[in-house]
């Protein structure tokens, strides 16, 4: 395969937010009271919102750190790659990386922003809420329209609330929100109440995918207090496939037919056989259990709705008619630790191996554009746009690796938040 001819447009990477990220959005009566940068006395950057401290865990941002520096430890801006939170570098990094488009889900808000929606003022939580969609879409996304697939924070607490900004960041051209695996772990109602008809209304009429990040119900599978992490990243894609099967046995599908959801950063080699399973659940049980998907399989409106997302998964690849071609995307992960930037596209062609020249494209890119309502090619040729070309954009890019070499700031770049808090309020 010429891995320098493929197109790659990612559906799940991530962004850590710079500190100057409120500055320009936030309404001034909450300018006080909005997230904000704090530098501790031990060296670490956290974010402090409502009385609590969130600093970034060190496998949020590790692109270009060596693997045996990997951990969970808190980290501050200066031991990131600065990829990480300025977009500029982040677009020269996916340019080294070969990478066209890239969907960037929250960090230090949560992956469906429950750490906002858990202020005891609701006001401001919306404000806070509205004010990370504009700067997400206007000045993240904004600065390269041809590079970035928006995606928005939703309103967790009120699904009326949540389905107005839906409505409003839709107007701003964003067909992407991020949604939890399982808000009844949060104490919102489930996917089985019709509580959030409103906001599946309002995604279903704007034609936003609603995007499913693993990890976003707050709790991941843990089968004993004393079992090591390897356990629980092992087991980490069963709570999307736990996700899955509470929306197909839903009402939500039926009652929203047009509704699309993604299942992010959960793999693909365990869809064929969840789709059996529920075909075969469906098929001796549902005359007593009431469910009823008319003359279709559950398979079918399974791949009518959903859409899959893998990193590195052979078997997906294998089974991909199994799955569905039409539902399966690449995914990059930037800078989470599964990452293989900058050398992804080269792993990724020896899982595609042999696969077909339309089933590479629809993996990697056409299905993204299809389903998110991304066109990169109103600006830029498929020429301009293979993993060579790009790389080519970007001549001399630094993609080395670096070790902290035991201290913690030794490969510092010279970040000056107070400078960056004065540029934007400039």
């Amino acid at each position: 395969m010429d891995t320098d001819a493929l197109i790659l447009v990612s559906v799940d990477d991530h962004l850590v937010e710079p500190p100057t990220l409120f500055d320009a959005h936030i309404p001034e009566r909450y300018r006080d009271r909005a997230p904000k940068i704090v530098h501790t006395d031990i060296g670490d950057d956290v974010w402090m919102f409502d009385d609590q401290a969130v600093p970034y865990m060190g496998l949020n941002a590790v692109a270009g750190r060596p693997r045996e520096e990997y951990g969970i430890e808190p980290m501050s801006y200066e031991e990131m790659r600065r990829g990480c939170w300025d977009v500029h570098e982040r677009v020269k990094d996916m340019n080294a990386g070969g990478v066209l488009g890239s969907m960037n889900f929250p960090s230090f808000p949560g992956f469906a922003g429950r750490l906002f929606a858990a202020a005891a003022d609701k006001d401001l939580a919306l404000a806070v809420v509205q004010a990370y969609n504009d700067w997400h879409i206007d000045e993240w996304c904004g600065a390269y329209p041809d590079r970035f697939i928006p995606m928005a924070l939703p309103v967790l607490w009120d699904p009326v609330l949540a389905a107005a900004e839906v409505r409003r960041t839709a107007a701003k051209g964003c067909h992407s929100v991020t949604f939890t695996e399982n808000p009844a772990l949060l104490d919102y109602p489930s996917f089985h109440s019709d509580a959030w008809d409103p906001f599946w209304a309002a995604v279903t009429e704007t034609e936003t995918v609603v995007s499913v990040h693993l990890g976003s119900g707050g709790k991941l599978v843990q089968t004993s207090a004393d079992a090591p992490v390897d356990v629980m990243m092992t087991l980490q894609p069963m709570v999307v496939c736990q996700c899955a099967a509470d929306i197909m046995w839903s009402k939500i599908l039926s009652k929203f037919p047009g509704i699309k959801f993604a299942l992010s950063e959960g793999g693909t080699g365990w869809i064929p056989y969840f789709l059996e399973r529920i075909d075969r659940t469906y098929e001796p049980h549902h005359l007593w259990t009431g469910q009823d998907f008319g003359d279709k399989l559950p398979s079918e409106v399974f791949r009518e709705h959903f859409l899959t997302c893998f990193i590195d998964d052979p078997v997906g690849v294998q089974l991909r008619d199994r799955i569905g071609i039409d539902n399966v995307c690449w995914e990059l992960d930037y800078p989470h630790a599964d990452s293989a930037w900058p050398n992804a596209p080269e792993e990724l062609g020896v899982v595609l191996g042999d696969a077909a020249a339309d089933d590479v494209a629809k993996i990697t890119h056409e299905n993204a554009m299809r389903w998110y309502s991304f066109d990169p090619f109103t600006s830029r040729t498929r020429e301009q746009s293979t993993v060579a070309a790009l790389r080519a954009a970007s001549p001399g890019h630094d993609v080395s690796i670096r070790s902290l070499d035991g201290g913690r700031h030794a490969h510092a770049q010279g970040i000056d938040i107070g400078a960056l808090q004065e540029q934007a309020t400039a």
